[in-house]
């Protein structure tokens, strides 16, 4: 892989050990089977009913013996970390993953990434907003791919911090936008800054570090 120096622009020698950064296993992107986008959107339309429901407890038997059916029967196919499809779907709103908000990416290159999405009910923290915890989530995962995008080496996030200007609303299209400030060694610094419109909603900072070979 070809990574990039101090400025998005400069190339610099490429990284043969690139892939083993850290003992990381190699995660390659997957073109998930046809039923996999259902079954993504299906499991996220549950997580919004499962915090948004007052069940009568006779209903809400029954719906946990369905739920506990479809552990039972998902069980048999968990495989190991990596080869699943869920986070490797790249072409699907959060890569396939439930963990992480279904945002789709619209940029993705060294000179930065932004993605565009909504906070679903999910998310609620309270009073119409967006949990406050959730956006760390989606600002440390825009990092990564910021890092990433940028031709950097694995690396695990040192620190993030970010700023809470004005409410994050629910259900309203907003969009998460990234890049890479500067280069230092084994440190990448990136911002990122999360828009509704014209309106600033949060903000991020972070320092991403590559790990040496055998740093987990």
């Amino acid at each position: 892989m070809t990574q990039h120096g101090e400025s998005a622009g400069e190339t610099v020698r490429e990284d043969d050990e690139y892939e083993h950064h850290g003992g990381f296993p190699k995660f390659a992107p997957v073109a998930a089977g046809p039923d996999w986008p259902r079954f993504v959107a299906a499991m996220r339309d549950l997580q919004d009913r499962a915090v948004s429901v007052n069940v009568p407890d006779d209903v809400l038997a029954e719906v946990s013996d369905r739920v506990e059916e479809l552990v039972d029967t998902l069980s048999p196919y968990i495989v190991p970390e990596g080869q699943s499809p869920s986070g490797r779907a790249i072409e699907l709103p959060g890569r396939g993953s439930l963990l992480m908000l279904p945002w789709t990416i619209e940029k993705f290159g060294p000179e930065g990434v932004r993605s565009r999405g909504v906070f679903r009910r999910f998310h609620l923290g309270g009073n119409g907003a967006a949990h406050g915890g959730t956006l760390p989530l989606l600002f440390d995962d825009m990092m990564g791919m910021i890092v990433h995008a940028y031709g950097r080496p694995i690396s695990r996030t040192a620190y993030l911090h970010v700023n809470y200007r004005a409410i994050t609303p629910l259900d309203t299209e907003l969009t998460v936008e990234g890049s890479v400030d500067r280069v230092e060694g084994r440190k990448t610094y990136v911002t990122a800054r999360l828009m509704h419109g014209d309106t600033l909603l949060a903000d991020c900072e972070a320092l991403m570090l590559e790990l040496l070979p055998g740093q987990a």
